[in-house]
């Protein structure tokens, strides 16, 4: 890695907790002692960002970062200066850093340097704070509530959630960017147990600053919904839905969603959720002109990944309220309403309209014989299908 330059090259962070854990490491993060921003430029590292000197290598376009400090000068998570110099050790750059387990470094022979203890914690499973400079960076409270969702069985030491309980106190918290808070969520919403990263921001006070609706409204069902989004590998904005649902009407859910920059998928499938998931639930009790409605109002016809996501969102929302026997009505559902709107697109609506402009057929009266063709088709398929 290192070239021709006299330097020491360490792999740190994140890449290195995991390989540690067995697990697939993650891209690579690197630092680099005792050289200059001018050394790295010679020779062909790119330079990115204008906070602080970090560079992407030559060839395998990985990042390599001067070693650092960092002082508090100012509120929130921008209000830091950074040192980087030839002289600054490996030791004052990890000490900067978040967790124990997250400031172990390899040299290229193999070498661990972890002068703060992580690989003890990950031995024991515990996620605690190097110093009490981590207050400083409200992130960081983010991110160790996404690694507690990740790494679920790992505890957090008493003294770091009493940590967590001061920067809320102290409202570092709310200098928290939407974007910021969104990216972390969206993360930890992905995880095997996205529950426990809620679990942690409640539990230190977080929630209620950051999402008041969520906190206020937080019940084991919607834990138990999470858990069954995790448990089918539901995608994000099921989880989304699944998390927001009981949080506020229509309207709120939508300004919450607005409010932390959530992706239009997101969006979307929330808005349609609120507004069909009793219908999709009684969907047993319609006819084929009913379930033709619902296909229209969700615009299954067009977006039938949509409808999909919409049916996992609903079966995870229901069986986590209802219990088992809410379940496999869900399951149901979610195996007989495809089926049906699958009937309903197999209509060769050119042939139709053919048909229909033959026998001087016009505008909304050619749209209204494709639509009872299609009800025809899912009266077929309901009298295949076995009953529920």
């Amino acid at each position: 890695m290192s070239g021709a330059l006299q330097a020491r090259f360490y792999v740190v962070g994140g890449a290195v907790r995991d390989e540690l854990l067995g697990l697939p490491a993650a891209d690579r993060d690197w630092v680099v002692v005792g050289a200059t921003p001018q050394q790295l430029l010679e020779l062909g590292y790119r330079p990115v960002g204008k906070d602080f000197p970090v560079f992407l290598h030559p060839t395998t376009g990985e990042e390599v970062a001067l070693a650092r400090t960092e002082r508090k000068v100012g509120a929130g998570y921008h209000g830091f200066i950074f040192h980087a110099a030839p002289e600054v050790t490996l030791e004052q750059d990890l000490a900067r850093r978040d967790l124990t387990i997250n400031a172990i470094a390899r040299a290229d022979d193999g070498t661990l340097v972890d002068p703060f203890g992580g690989q003890a914690d990950l031995r024991a499973g515990v996620l605690r704070h190097v110093s009490g400079a981590f207050v400083e960076d409200p992130v960081r409270l983010l991110r160790l509530a996404r690694l507690a969702a990740r790494f679920a069985h790992f505890s957090i030491a008493p003294e770091t959630l009493a940590l967590l309980r001061h920067m809320v106190a102290a409202g570092e918290v709310d200098a928290l960017v939407p974007e910021r808070v969104w990216q972390e969520l969206s993360r930890g919403l992905m995880t095997d147990h996205p529950a426990r990263l809620f679990a942690v921001l409640r539990d230190c006070g977080a929630l209620l600053r950051l999402l008041p609706a969520l906190d206020r409204s937080w019940s084991p069902a919607r834990e138990a919904a999470l858990a069954c989004c995790a448990e089918v590998g539901a995608a994000l904005a099921v989880r989304w839905a699944c998390l927001v649902q009981g949080a506020g009407d229509a309207a709120a859910l939508r300004a919450l969603g607005l409010g932390l920059r959530v992706s239009s998928d997101c969006l979307e499938l929330v808005d349609v959720m609120v507004r069909e998931q009793a219908a999709v639930q009684a969907s047993a009790t319609l006819d084929a002109a009913g379930l033709m409605g619902l296909f229209e109002r969700c615009d299954a016809l067009r977006r039938a990944a949509r409808f999909d996501a919409l049916l996992l969102a609903c079966a995870c929302s229901s069986a986590a309220a209802a219990g088992s026997s809410a379940t496999l009505a869900a399951d149901a559902q979610r195996a007989r309403l495809p089926g049906l709107l699958q009937a309903a697109m197999g209509v060769d609506t050119a042939l139709l309209a053919q048909q229909a402009v033959a026998r001087q057929l016009q505008g909304p009266a050619i749209g209204l014989a494709i639509r009872q063709a299609r009800i025809a088709r899912i009266q077929a398929a309901l009298q295949d299908a076995p009953a529920l």
